[in-house]
């Protein structure tokens, strides 16, 4: 794909005034981008090809351009790790941070970001964790820049009142839960068709299910 597609492809998903440094990442460093649907378990990955073929990273594509941006570049410094310590690393590791920092920064320093999403960032970025969820006040921050569905309400699972059903949104794994109890940043959920439990975090996007969905097959 020439530079000019990918560009284009690019100005779709993140800020107009990082495309062209990313395009120039994805020709110099041989990136297989991705774009796929969007995924509940996470916002991107990234895993190397064999010897020569480059790197595979893929984003989710529902994802504000904000959000896009950061998760590529957390992709992109995993990219860096393993190749400057591709024996002696862990996945998000002092060398993986300090990659994350170095590359997001710029960006920041930049004022590519909204205040709010920089400000967040800034306290994020003293010790990045292995996804943006983990920080509570930087998912919120980014989530405020999300595209409506109109046609389908999401919320956050502690928005929703104890023992509402609900099911992940994005997920096709046509799972139900009920909320239960909540254990520090996450509640005790109960499986409805197998009894099992899981942990949920409060900030997972849902969608509600009215009590009685299931009623009918008893």
């Amino acid at each position: 794909m020439s530079r000019e597609k990918i560009a284009a492809v690019l100005s779709n998903y993140i800020p107009h005034e990082t495309v062209d440094e990313c395009t120039s990442w994805i020709i110099q460093k041989n990136i297989h981008l991705k774009i796929t649907r969007g995924r509940a378990s996470k916002f991107g990955d990234y895993k190397p090809l064999e010897r020569g073929k480059g790197h595979h990273i893929s984003v989710n594509h529902d994802l504000n351009k904000y959000a896009f941006l950061i998760t590529f570049v957390h992709e992109v410094a995993h990219l860096h790790t393993f190749t400057k310590y591709p024996f002696r690393h862990e996945p998000h590791g002092r060398e993986w941070k300090n990659e994350f920092r170095n590359l997001l920064g710029n960006f920041v320093v930049r004022r590519v970001f909204p205040d709010d999403i920089s400000t967040a960032l800034s306290s994020y970025l003293k010790n990045p964790a292995a996804t943006s969820c983990s920080d509570h006040n930087l998912f919120r921050t980014l989530k405020k820049y999300d595209v409506k569905n109109e046609s389908q309400e999401v919320f956050h699972l502690e928005e929703l009142s104890a023992n509402s059903r609900f099911a992940l949104y994005q997920s096709r794994s046509g799972m139900i839960f009920q909320k239960g109890e909540k254990m520090r940043t996450r509640f005790r959920c109960l499986e409805v068709n197998t009894n099992r439990q899981y942990y949920v975090s409060g900030l997972a996007e849902v969608i509600q299910i009215e009590n009685n969905v299931r009623e009918t097959e008893k």
